[in-house]
């Protein structure tokens, strides 16, 4: 194959090389755990090490087996260019009149042109897209080694309806019935927690007066309050999922994407009108820095 036929494998295993560079970039200085589920860390890591031996193998192995087609083609040629004068030397009918031999050697010229312009445009379309896909890889991966990871933020939790009564998809379909039962400890309770016993529970005024101390990020509502949210992930970033706790308070209503802790009790909702039942009556919010592993799973 030509230099240009084996472009896109260069590109493919250099893009694969690439990825699995970043991967385990990510892992080493610990931030993988802001695209995957931690549960899948191992074997991405495991997969990535396999990747980088495997594509630098594949890139030599196409190095290589460049030399080796260019010498073919090289010969091929020869040897067509050297058929091409025997037929025209032995064949040549001789009947024909000299201007019989300048049209039929001007028709063969125009005919070598046009199929030399065909596979010249489709060497630079592949070019083109070639260099677009290589630019569009580079960037990513420069991307990903010197800017610094970012959470999923409130703008997107609004935008997947983190106010949703329906946090099926979240809080996945786990029975945490018990789970506020008397007598059981819900001093670990995350904000998945709580979402997902308020949504299995049908009598809410059971809940009512329950202390809580949650962290979360702030999405911001309406009247004095806001939504204390996290994000939660099954698989990766992705498909990250909002889940959130309604919060009133009395003082003025944190930045929207600030982290905050809150202390208070559950409460029923002040607002009839709205879908959200419970929601918690704050006591004290208080600024904090954003955690290590900001996601719930």
């Amino acid at each position: 194959m030509s230099s240009s036929e084996k472009a896109p494998a260069y590109l493919g295993l250099g893009s694969v090389l690439a990825v699995a560079l970043c991967t385990l970039w990510l892992a080493l200085v610990g931030h993988l755990d802001l695209y995957i589920n931690p549960r899948y860390d191992l074997f991405t890591i495991v997969l990535a090490a396999v990747a980088v031996p495997a594509s630098v193998a594949g890139l030599v192995a196409v190095a290589r087996g460049h030399g080796h087609a260019h010498a073919d083609e090289h010969d091929q040629a020869h040897a067509a260019d050297d058929h091409a004068h025997a037929t025209h030397a032995g064949g040549r009918d001789r009947s024909r009149t000299p201007d019989d031999e300048t049209a039929y050697e001007h028709g063969s010229d125009a005919a070598r042109a046009v199929r030399r312009r065909a596979p010249g445009a489709a060497r630079i379309t592949r070019g083109v897209l070639g260099g677009i896909a290589a630019a569009a890889t580079v960037g990513v991966t420069v991307a990903m080694l010197v800017l610094p990871p970012t959470t999923l933020s409130a703008r997107t939790a609004q935008q997947r309806s983190v106010d949703t009564p329906t946090l099926s998809n979240a809080t996945g379909s786990q029975d945490v019935a018990l789970l506020g039962s008397e007598g059981v400890d819900t001093s670990e309770y995350g904000v998945k927690d709580w979402a997902a016993l308020i949504r299995q529970t049908t009598d809410t005024t059971a809940l009512v007066g329950k202390p809580v101390e949650l962290s979360g990020f702030v999405v911001p509502g309406s009247d004095g309050s806001f939504t204390l949210t996290r994000f939660v992930i099954s698989c990766c970033a992705v498909d990250a999922q909002p889940v959130g706790l309604g919060v009133v308070v009395d003082g003025p209503v944190p930045d929207a994407d600030q982290w905050v802790r809150v202390t208070g009790k559950l409460a029923a909702n002040p607002d009839q009108s709205a879908d959200a039942r419970i929601v918690i009556r704050a006591a004290t919010v208080r600024d904090i820095d954003q955690p290590t592993d900001p996601y719930e799973y």
